[in-house]
């Protein structure tokens, strides 16, 4: 499966079956989490086999259930680490669809337990993603049109509207897709909106963008 598939056939699960994370797969999706704290300089734990975070009321307001894996998402305080987190979060998302698990962003739906991660002086755990075995492979989400998602300075290019259908497929908090994509000689920017988490679902959404509009000759505004 690459990684279109992965972000064609990923949607939110929250009902998950008593399968244990382990062998080859614990250690690729934990290795690949490494790989990208390297990369990124967050500090993104997995947790596994910790059923307290999502046993409380607001994970029953979340309708979870048997979730009781998480990756942790955490990194040093300031004004780029949502965005950050929601790009790197992603791609743990993608990898781990690829090697058969299901998952599921958790912005406020889970309870904070003291001692299962990390969190260094400096930073800050800003969400988690569940994982695990679904009980289900999850339905798609609603999406809004492509023309409500970015704007160009002429006809859309096919790799930009790839980009842009690639973002179609982010999950967002409470389903908002309030980021756009614009374009420009090329260059591609990208804003978040207002409300709710947007500044993860715009990092989230660039993951996505990236994917679907490959290696064409573009680049993000600085």
């Amino acid at each position: 499966m690459d990684l279109m598939e992965a972000m064609k056939s990923r949607h939110s699960v929250r009902s998950y079956k008593d399968q244990a994370i382990s062998g080859d797969t614990r250690h690729e999706l934990q290795a690949f989490i490494s790989q990208l704290n390297q990369e990124s300089e967050l500090n993104m734990q997995l947790i596994l086999n910790e059923p307290k975070a999502f046993s409380g009321l607001l994970a029953h307001y979340g309708k979870f259930f048997g979730a009781v894996n998480y990756i942790a998402l955490v990194g040093e305080k300031g004004p780029k680490l949502d965005e950050t987190c929601g790009y790197y979060g992603e791609k743990v998302v993608l990898k781990a669809q690829q090697l058969g698990l299901n998952t599921c962003w958790a912005a406020l739906t889970y309870s904070k337990v003291k001692g299962a991660f990390q969190i260094k002086k400096n930073e800050k755990l800003r969400c988690v993603i569940a994982v695990g075995y679904g009980a289900t492979q999850g339905i798609g989400h609603p999406v809004k049109p492509i023309e409500k998602l970015c704007t160009a300075d002429g006809p859309l290019p096919p790799w930009f509207r790839q980009g842009v259908e690639a973002a179609q497929l982010a999950p967002t908090a409470m389903n908002q897709q309030k980021f756009r994509f614009l374009l420009k000689n090329d260059v591609v920017s990208a804003e978040p909106g207002s409300g709710f988490y947007t500044k993860v679902d715009l990092g989230i959404a660039k993951c996505h963008f990236e994917i679907g509009a490959g290696g064409a000759d573009w680049r993000w505004a600085r």
